[in-house]
């Protein structure tokens, strides 16, 4: 029962949501050099779900007295769906109950249980402009009873939309994934039928779904490790066909895909527990796998220098895993292995339990739902420091974020800290948001974005 217990920590991963990169991955790496600050955030944690963006940012606010706040729009009902930006665009999704007041608990605590409640849900898509807040549209994608329930800290708005900058992809997991025009037009919807992503060991801890869509080019992909019959897929973005589907043997997960395009063929990287690994974009050919030691999966994959980094924190293990972008064939490690001909560094005692990790530069940033916050060469491993975010008794589950040196990590409560990227730990601020943060920022244009319990709030002019 204990692990039961400590299993409902994962529930704030719901966040995740996840990690499309498509025409901005080309435009964000075409203008790397050049200067200019980030505009498009395509996708859960932007272009390759890396977290990281161009230009200047505001490293002081107060969202309680109003202090560097551009705007702040409420947004009914219940999303932990992080914001998406395309130009002068801002894409959220929300799920509003039939409840007066559905339960949302957050913070570090011990209850597997799920929220029983069996009303009419409005699942929605929101555009907001990105200068003023005002909503331009929004949509109702279903209406219905939810047929997988969410945790007390998860909502049935977690996955995070993507775009292209012509496509808008919303995915509500059991309530179908639906594809708009930038002016909110449906062009197609896809209903992959009952998606449970709860506990494998409690299967009636049902959790809710929260794998985010990305785009790549002509494709979207899904993860959709579930109880039974897990797989991956690609569809087409013009018309929703589906293009290529492969089968898991994995238990459920709650991590996105992230699209890796390098030296060799671009894959599909994919967190897991039984199967990490991955596949061909265009097939969904196994390329290689591995096992891994944390029985949770959460955390989305990152790639950076020809190496992908996957991290668990939960069961027989917390591991982080460093692994070459030219493995093939199964690469797991043996019985005491902490690398092999593929695997580049690993560490079995330190990985994430639920957030993204970021890399910056040649530095590996962590932290755990507690507050502990570690810093690692990104190449070796070598832990350089750590810190505490926090006292101890708060939450920590939306992934971090970074631009100008600095990285953002937000607590369930409400309050963001800034910390330098550099070889020794400390805060530059700590700034309250005055509402819970389940999501992930996203940044813009020299401003940072929020979505709270309650609203979307731009941070800076």
């Amino acid at each position: 029962m204990e692990s039961c217990v400590r299993s409902a920590w994962i529930m704030s991963l719901i966040v995740f949501l996840t990690v499309g990169a498509s025409v901005s991955v080309a435009q964000d790496r075409e203008s790397a050099g050049n200067g200019k600050a980030t505009v498009h955030w395509p996708q859960f944690r932007g272009a390759f779900a890396s977290g990281v963006a161009r230009g200047a940012v505001p490293t002081k606010w107060d969202a309680t007295t109003g202090e560097n706040i551009k705007w702040k729009t409420a947004i009914p009902g219940l999303g932990h769906s992080s914001p998406i930006i395309w130009g002068d665009k801002i894409f959220v999704t929300t799920a509003i109950s039939g409840m007066k007041d559905p339960e949302l608990k957050v913070g570090l605590y011990g209850n597997i249980a799920p929220v029983e409640d069996d009303t009419n849900h409005s699942y929605r898509v929101y555009c907001l402009d990105k200068a003023s807040g005002k909503i331009l549209w929004d949509k109702e994608a279903f209406n219905g009873v939810p047929k997988v329930k969410r945790h007390t800290k998860a909502t049935h708005a977690n996955c995070t939309p993507a775009t292209d900058g012509k496509h808008v992809v919303a995915f509500f997991g059991s309530e179908g994934l639906y594809c708009y025009t930038m002016d909110g037009e449906l062009l197609w919807k896809k209903d992959f039928g009952v998606l449970d992503s709860g506990y494998y060991k409690v299967p009636e801890a049902q959790w809710e779904f929260s794998a985010s869509p990305v785009i790549y080019r002509d494709k979207v992909i899904v993860q959709c490790d579930v109880q039974k019959n897990s797989f991956v897929a690609a569809l087409s973005i013009n018309d929703g066909r589906e293009l290529w589907r492969v089968s898991r043997d994995e238990v459920p997960t709650w991590g996105t895909p992230t699209i890796y395009e390098g030296k060799g063929r671009a894959q599909v990287i994919l967190n897991g527990y039984h199967h990490i690994g991955g596949y061909d974009l265009n097939t969904g050919e196994s390329i290689w796998k591995m096992t891994g030691t944390g029985d949770i999966p959460t955390p989305t994959p990152i790639v950076g220098d020809e190496l992908f980094y996957f991290t668990t924190g939960h069961g027989g293990g917390n591991p982080i895993y460093a692994v070459r972008s030219n493995a093939t064939g199964d690469v797991s490690l043996g019985e005491k292995e902490t690398s092999n001909g593929y695997v580049q560094w690993s560490n079995q005692r330190t990985g994430n339990y639920m957030q993204t990790p970021l890399l910056y530069g040649d530095k590996l940033f962590t932290c755990r739902d507690n507050g502990i916050q570690a810093c690692y060469d990104a190449k070796t491993g070598k832990k350089i420091f750590k810190q505490r975010l926090g006292s101890g008794r708060t939450g920590f589950t939306a992934s971090p974020v970074a631009a100008d040196g600095k990285v953002f990590w937000s607590s369930e409560e409400g309050d963001v800290y800034v910390v330098p990227v550099g070889t020794k730990k400390g805060v530059l601020s700590v700034n309250p948001m005055g509402e819970v943060l389940m999501s992930t920022p996203a940044i813009s244009e020299g401003q940072l974005f929020f979505r709270g319990a309650k609203n979307v709030v731009c941070v800076g002019g």
